[in-house]
């Protein structure tokens, strides 16, 4: 009864957000606020560790470090996932989760090395366990699929983290770089802990399915995982114990094994749906087709997110970060996406229903493969600040600007199609689980990213850049050239 109240609150009286239910505003600002510490502490993060003041390495080595902790987010979303539907529920889980990022965000608050990729790890962690949850209970809000509020819901929520990670930069970005490193850190953990409070205290506007655990453990599985758990950790632990006293271990032994993994496991992952017998003969075909989709998004993801690490670190060294003659923090640049995303989101989606009602939008493989062929373009235009810092001069901000820019648009068209085309091509059986396989995409292509740098690989060098940039419109032309291939193999799905 409780359910129903809330989702006819708009039409009874009671109060609502922009007119949703005012479970939204609860959601939208533990959101906002996990956002606003988790880019603000991204923003900091190759800089910190490339800087004199801060842990004072090489830029490959922050890149990789860099890449696997944003692998890490996206990996663990699945176990996520699975700790909401099998142990915890999704409310539960999500206030757990947001207690996690904020420890982790004051543990790397602290002035010491051997904390911080601690730090790193329960950040991770705690994003691993947010990040699919509460997604799940903005659904709860409305009255399944077809409720004509769902859409713009969760464009409210969209807003949410765009809004916290436009201001993160701005805030945790200025007074790290310009006043303490570590003080930037808390203030990530300050906003992970406004997130939490007022998480709590409006639980009650939250739809009562969030308190569910759909499907929990029975006792035997419970003991089962716990036993295998304890098992892998000890294994883990003997093993890094075991390197630490031989005096044989670096940072490449915690480092490799993730990347590793990275790339392994959304391989598995999709060979075992792909294997699986039970499926139609039209499930295992859009899974065929669905395979295109997950290799072209890995590359685009693996140029994308270096624009937090590459961009970032060319900036610093080589970049004349001003604007007519005011000089501003490179962490600054993180704010340029989120802004602009703001501001397309919009004018995108009414430029599709506007070809959609002349009969001519793009088919989803048109917008991906143009997805692809801009984030590649967007690294032929770095090869023009890098070809200036070549010569000795420092590259105009603008040029930055410009890279972020088409990156945005390039986003615009790929991400919000990958997220649909998952949707529509998942077997049924793994209809909830196919989200995930979405995120190990952004996994498979951080974990290159992060074994390129792994290997001693200058990613901000012309030749390397320039092969990225290739791949990716070659990836993206491939696809178009092969549209009708991959058009069959979706079915129905267009």
């Amino acid at each position: 009864m409780a359910s129903s109240l809330t989702k006819d609150s708009a039409s009874s009286g009671e109060k609502t957000f922009f007119g949703h239910p005012r479970g939204l505003a609860t959601l939208f600002m533990t959101e906002m606020w996990e956002r606003f510490s988790y880019y603000g502490m991204r923003a900091l993060l190759p800089l910190y560790l490339i800087a004199p003041g801060g842990l004072d390495m090489n830029p490959t080595t922050a890149t990789a470090i860099y890449s696997v902790y944003l692998s890490l987010v996206y990996l663990l979303a699945m176990p996520g996932g699975w700790f909401g539907d099998r142990v915890w529920g999704p409310r539960k889980t999500v206030a757990i989760a947001g207690g996690v990022i904020m420890a982790g965000h004051l543990v790397l608050a602290l002035p010491w090395e051997g904390t911080f990729f601690a730090g790193l790890g329960l950040v991770a962690i705690g994003s691993g366990l947010l990040k699919s949850n509460i997604s799940t209970m903005v659904g709860h809000l409305y009255d399944g699929p077809e409720d004509p509020r769902r859409d713009g819901g969760f464009t409210i929520f969209y807003m949410g983290i765009n809004m916290g990670a436009f201001a993160a930069p701005l805030v945790i970005g200025t007074v790290g770089e310009s006043v303490n490193w570590h003080l930037g850190f808390a203030l990530a953990a300050l906003g992970m802990g406004l997130g939490v409070l007022q998480f709590l205290l409006g639980t009650k506007h939250l739809d009562e399915k969030s308190l569910i655990v759909p499907k929990p453990l029975s006792k035997d599985e419970r003991a089962s995982t716990l036993r295998k758990s304890m098992i892998w950790l000890g294994v883990a632990a003997v093993f890094y114990i075991g390197t630490v006293v031989t005096g044989v271990y670096t940072l490449n032994w915690l480092l490799v094994p993730i990347t590793i993994a990275g790339l392994v496991i959304p391989v598995m992952v999709l060979a075992r749906i792909k294997r699986d017998k039970e499926l139609s003969e039209a499930e295992q075909s859009k899974m065929s087709g669905y395979i295109w989709f997950f290799v072209a998004a890995a590359i685009f993801w693996m140029i994308y997110d270096q624009g937090g690490s590459t961009l970032a670190i060319f900036a610093e060294s080589s970049a004349e970060n001003s604007v007519f003659g005011w000089d501003f923090p490179v962490s600054w640049y993180q704010s340029v996406n989120p802004v602009l995303i703001m501001a397309l989101a919009p004018v995108f989606a009414a430029f599709w229903l506007a070809l959609n009602r002349r009969g001519k939008e793009p088919s989803t493989i048109v917008k991906f493969s143009s997805g692809l062929v801009l984030v590649g373009a967007s690294f032929f235009v770095f090869l023009m600040p890098l070809t200036i810092a070549g010569d000795g001069h420092k590259a105009a901000a603008m040029w930055l600007v410009a890279i972020y820019f088409i990156q945005t648009v390039a986003e615009l068209t790929l991400s919000p199609v990958g997220l649909s085309v998952t949707t529509k091509m998942a077997p049924a059986k793994y209809a909830s689980q196919m989200m995930g396989v979405w995120f190990l995409a952004v996994t498979a292509g951080d974990c290159t990213t992060g074994l390129l740098s792994l290997a001693g690989v200058e990613l901000n060098g012309t030749g390397v850049v320039a092969a990225e940039a290739t791949l990716a419109v070659v990836a993206g032309i491939a696809i178009f050239m092969y549209r009708g291939k991959v058009k069959k193999l979706m079915g129905e799905v267009r």
